[in-house]
């Protein structure tokens, strides 16, 4: 049973502007300039990446920035150029948040429980509501238009809402599944923040939403299990800056989650084959495995072994590399493979390798139910990169977002990449 990966492409408006409260990387580069070329062409090469190492590989769009029916509904009026001058003048930190490109963190773009794991035997997605960040939580409408488009067919795929914003449901970033394999039934633990944050930064997902997109795919075999406030304190807004897992394996810091030991003993009990392969605070601080993203990886099944696409950070930090060069070098572990990627633009403001890619193991059939238009090929890569060569900017800095310059730009090169991919705007409900 194949797993596909869909990647956001960075959008043209790629800017650090500082706007993710608790991510210390979008924090600490806020105001810097930023490339939204090169971030586009670093998250191709890490699609082509995966598709040579054989797994199925696709792509979700850029969301169209600057947001201005968002705007709208903040009181703004007019034609577009009108909304947008106005908010330029009246509130350019309004303006940044309606530019943001986040959508290209595309595990946040949804829960996903396969079919080995649903009451009714379909894929079910949940698209994320993103409710606590002001910049993000207006992604979902976009996001949703793009799933029905992509997963349409009803005998294989359910896409739902999202949970009502009271609720904050961050997606596929506070969400693991662990199985025999792909196609077996597993385990589904969704990570929610503790009843209880005293530390400087919010916890973002919800326990209710975690619960109630478990009801509504009638997962079989859910956990849910609470955030590590220290975690959290560190800099791991997200679940998926501290473990992540793939078939049976979970690949975690030991600090990741609040009740680590009552975690572990559920899994060992219920999933065939369970392994957990924990960095210890002695070899990996909690800081250093913020910092580097080292569990923000994708860890993949390949034809008798599992690799690891790590950050290029990972790499360039010499206690987390030989931490994973023992991993590789130990017979007991499953993990064979090292891959490292330069996603730097993406990093910097605080996303790596696997915050890029929504993950959905899904039969053959049903693969083949996906439309077309959001898989790739070597081919529609080559033309992806072509077109990001002449149409997304080579330099941006937050100032440039009042300039109506950057506007026309962005709407230029988001219509040349529907028209690529054969996409009208109406059918993701845009004029």
């Amino acid at each position: 049973m194949p797993e596909l990966n869909l990647d956001g492409l960075v959008g043209p408006t790629h800017h650090y502007a500082g706007l993710a409260y608790g991510n210390l990387a979008a924090m600490t580069h806020a105001g810097a300039e930023s490339s939204p070329r090169r971030a586009a062409l670093q998250g191709l090469a890490k699609m082509r990446l995966v598709m040579r190492l054989g797994l199925p590989q696709g792509l979700l769009l850029p969301h169209d920035r600057p947001n201005v029916g968002w705007l709208r509904q903040l009181g703004f009026a007019g034609p577009d150029d009108e909304v947008l001058a106005a908010a330029a003048a009246e509130d350019p930190g309004l303006l940044a948040l309606a530019s943001s490109a986040s959508a290209m963190w595309t595990a946040n773009a949804a829960t996903v429980s396969p079919a080995p794991d649903t009451a009714d035997g379909r894929v079910h997605l949940t698209v994320a509501n993103l409710a606590t960040m002001p910049h993000r939580a207006h992604e979902w409408p976009g996001t949703l238009a793009q799933l029905r488009l992509a997963f349409r067919d009803s005998r294989f795929f359910a896409v739902h809402e999202p949970v009502p914003a009271a609720f904050g449901d961050e997606g596929a970033a506070n969400h693991l599944r662990l199985a025999p394999d792909h196609g077996a039934s597993g385990v589904e633990v969704f990570v929610h923040g503790p009843p209880d944050v005293a530390g400087p930064f919010p916890a973002r997902q919800s326990r209710r939403a975690s619960a109630a997109v478990a009801r509504r795919h009638g997962v079989r075999h859910a956990l849910l299990t609470p955030q590590a406030p220290e975690a959290i304190a560190a800099g791991a807004f997200h679940n998926d800056v501290v473990a992540v897992a793939n078939g049976p394996v979970l690949l975690a810091h030991e600090r990741a989650f609040a009740e680590r030991n009552r975690l572990l003993a559920e899994l060992e009990t219920r999933v065939p084959g369970f392994t957990a392969v924990e960095a210890p605070e002695a070899r990996v601080s909690l800081g250093d495995a913020v910092t580097s993203y080292l569990f923000n990886a994708q860890l993949l099944s390949l034809p008798g072994r599992m690799a690891l696409v790590l950050p290029a950070e990972a790499r360039e930090m010499a206690s987390i590399w030989r931490w994973l060069e023992d991993v590789v070098a130990d017979p007991a572990n499953p993990i064979h493979e090292l891959h490292v990627v330069d996603v730097r633009e993406s990093m910097r403001n605080g996303g790596g390798p696997a915050c890029l890619r929504l993950r959905i193991a899904l039969s053959e059939e049903a693969l083949a139910a996906v439309d077309p238009r959001f898989l790739l090929d070597e081919r529609r890569l080559d033309a992806l990169e072509a077109l990001v060569e002449r149409h997304w900017p080579s330099r941006l800095v937050p100032a440039d977002l009042v300039e109506p310059d950057c506007w026309a730009a962005a709407r230029a090169a988001r219509r040349a990449l529907l028209g690529l991919l054969g996409i009208a705007p109406a059918e993701l409900g845009e004029a």
